[in-house]
């Protein structure tokens, strides 16, 4: 087993009865459809993400080490970034995604709502402006929205997207 750095998250979704509504012509490129559904994105905090919107958002995630389960994890990073309960209810294993970096992130899709006004984000350190000495806060995540997957595809940071696509994959069926 790799010993390098791990991440696990959970992936919020809720039906909408607005199934296959995209907007679609059939194309190659179009998006997938939305299956009556949407997810639950948080935007990432801090100055280097604050004017990025297409791959500026994120599944609700964090890391963990050996002595923590990957789904408790996942459930202790929800509350972490959003500063509310993990939802109760089925976990859907999406599997995971080795990052370029190395890390291995693990997915769970939940189904559950949420008010987005309700976030309370956790918080990190950073000296900013960089070499200035001046350590500053950060939220963990600036605002958290829900988005029909046609658009979270585009909104997510691209090394994410394989966990939405198995999550329709999983709706499917």
């Amino acid at each position: 087993m790799s010993h390098g750095k791990r991440s696990a998250g959970l992936l919020l979704f809720r039906r909408t009865g607005q199934a296959g509504h995209t907007g679609r012509t059939g194309g190659a490129a179009d998006p997938p459809p939305d299956h009556g559904i949407e997810v639950l994105l948080g935007h990432m905090g801090g100055p280097l993400w604050s004017g990025r919107d297409a791959g500026g958002w994120a599944i609700p995630k964090g890391e963990y080490e050996a002595d923590e389960t990957p789904r408790n994890a996942a459930r202790r990073e929800f509350t972490e970034e959003l500063g509310m309960p993990p939802p109760e209810g089925e976990y859907l294993p999406l599997g995971d995604v080795r990052l370029g970096s190395g890390k291995l992130v693990t997915i769970w899709a939940v189904e559950a709502d949420l008010d987005p006004a309700l976030m309370v984000p956790g918080t990190f350190s950073l000296e900013w402006p960089p070499h200035s000495g001046t350590v500053r806060q950060f939220p963990e995540l600036d605002r958290v929205a829900w988005f029909a997957p046609s658009t979270a595809q585009s909104k997510l940071i691209p090394a994410q997207v394989p966990f939405l696509e198995r999550l329709l994959t999983l709706l499917e069926d």
